[in-house]
């Protein structure tokens, strides 16, 4: 049986919890809105169209911040399409999906989505295709109070308040040539800059997202980060991250140690930012926005050819059935979300129903946890206060994709009078027994132990089996004389609540 040892001091502090690193995406694909959040005639649907038995899955999820309408579709979307009165919006043709967009979720519905899940919202404004005069339009009409013709608007189509939306992404993976009306980093500097700039005379206080690289595998990886903030550092405040993993060609140990590339891609984007920052010798930090993160079984989605022939409404794209193994990567994901958090200070889990999603849903049916959706739930309801880092002293294993990597991998947080521990064991076939020095942390009881693990790492939740994996307690954590000892089963994920 490997054997690990993690110690865990509250001196060993990264930075407080951020809820925002808690945060989802919804892009106007496939049925993540449209018969996935929206669906008038739903036996649950309230009176906007939207089924409240998701609403309750996105409230135990604990999704504080939810970044829309895109990813790839905002490069194509005019925003004004989707505001005003519902049988006055024009279907349009979304290039990025090949799918009919009826227009029938806008701003102001999402808005009020957002109120019964007390989520906030993460606004992405068309930078590829529109330009500086649309993004403003969009941030008069969603935040000016009153008294001017899109506040006015606004307001005369029902929304008397201000949405007073905070954080704003110029754009979205402007790099990758699939992107509707993708740019070089010079060009995307130039125009991410004055767009940011002019946003920032009508408020000062936004919080704005430059486009960082699509991947740490694209060719253009790090210098694209330079070029753009070369540009845009005086502007912006985050630069963003997207990075998804899938286990390849059958090698497990690798996709399970996909956290170790995650930390990579984080290293690289801080210094080249800090780099920037030295250059023009500020004192400003530019933070990340891990805005599309998770786990996507992209080659298979690309051999099996999914792109549309037909011009359709909200077809069935993008939806991966996960395993307990992609939930043991998800959850070791977030933690080290959460290890990063002197840096990372938002992030989203791409994306929150159907679309390779912790939710699912069948129109006119049931929705569903994936297995996914538990260790975020989790994470997000104990995590709070600061993040601990942990000393880990775990035996290693080699990979095929990203060299050696931790047998056991954890991370901590503490409160006033609380205490978590988030743990997963790679192995493959042996359980871990990890002993934790908790004595700096001044815990004294276990209040709470969840494991999620199964003998078949590939079991699934589904339609006809939707419980089929769900976490268990873990019986064999115990704490005496300020010393936690758990056994971790082969392949799994860890919580462990502490008093």
């Amino acid at each position: 049986m490997p054997r690990a040892h993690i110690t865990l001091d509250r001196q060993a502090l990264v930075a407080p919890v951020r809820r925002r690193t808690f945060g989802s995406f919804v892009e106007h694909l496939g049925r993540c809105v449209y018969t996935g959040l929206y669906e008038p005639g739903h036996p649950t649907a309230n009176d906007d169209g939207f089924r409240m038995d998701v609403v309750a899955l996105v409230r135990e999820l604990g999704s504080s911040t939810v970044r829309y309408p895109g990813g790839n579709f905002v490069s194509g979307f005019r925003w004004e399409d989707s505001v005003g009165p519902r049988e006055q919006r024009p279907v349009r043709r979304d290039l990025a999906w090949h799918a009919l967009e009826s227009n029938q979720v806008g701003l102001d519905e999402f808005a009020r989505w957002l109120k019964l899940t007390d989520s906030e919202l993460m606004l992405a404004v068309n930078v590829a295709t529109r330009g500086i005069l649309p993004a403003l339009d969009l941030l008069e009409y969603a935040n000016h109070p009153s008294g001017t013709a899109l506040s006015d608007l606004r307001i005369a189509n029902g929304t008397p308040e201000p949405h007073d939306i905070r954080m704003w992404c110029l754009g979205n993976e402007m790099d990758g040539p699939w992107q509707t009306g993708f740019m070089t980093a010079d060009d995307y500097g130039k125009i991410a800059a004055r767009t940011a700039a002019a946003m920032k005379m009508a408020d000062k206080d936004l919080e704005l997202v430059v486009c960082g690289s699509s991947g740490s595998g694209m060719p253009t990886f790090g210098d694209w980060e330079r070029t753009v903030l070369e540009h845009t550092y005086d502007h912006v405040d985050y630069v963003s991250c997207h990075a998804y993993y899938q286990e390849l060609d059958g090698d497990l140990g690798s996709f399970l140690a996909s956290a170790t590339d995650m930390d990579f891609f984080i290293d690289t984007v801080v210094a080249t930012a800090d780099h920037v920052g030295f250059k023009k010798r500020s004192t400003k930090k530019i933070n990340i926005s891990f805005d599309e993160w998770n786990v996507w079984y992209l080659k298979e989605h690309m051999e099996s050819q999914q792109a549309e022939t037909e011009w359709r409404h909200a077809p069935r794209q993008l939806e991966d059935t996960y395993t307990v193994a992609d939930a043991v990567v998800v959850g070791n994901l977030l933690m080290t979300l959460l290890r990063r958090s002197d840096r990372v200070t938002s992030a989203s889990l791409a994306q929150l129903v159907n679309v390779i999603a912790p939710i699912r849903t069948e129109p006119g049916g049931p929705a569903w946890r994936q297995t996914t959706f538990h260790p975020f739930s989790i994470t997000s309801r104990l995590a709070s206060g600061e993040v601990v880092r942990p000393v880990i002293e775990s035996p290693v294993y080699e990979t095929a994709r990203y060299g050696e990597a931790a047998l056991v991998d954890a991370v901590a947080t503490v409160d006033e009078d609380r205490a978590a521990v988030f743990l997963v064991n790679r192995d493959l076939a042996e359980a871990a027994q990890v002993t934790i020095d908790v004595r700096g942390l001044g815990s004294s009881r276990v209040a709470e132990a969840l494991t999620l693990a199964d003998p078949d790492v590939y079991a699934k939740n589904t339609l006809d089996d939707q419980n089929r994996v769900v976490p268990a307690a873990n019986t064999t954590a115990v704490l005496a004389d300020g010393v936690l000892t758990v056994t971790l089963p082969p392949v799994s994920w860890t919580a462990i609540a502490l008093r």
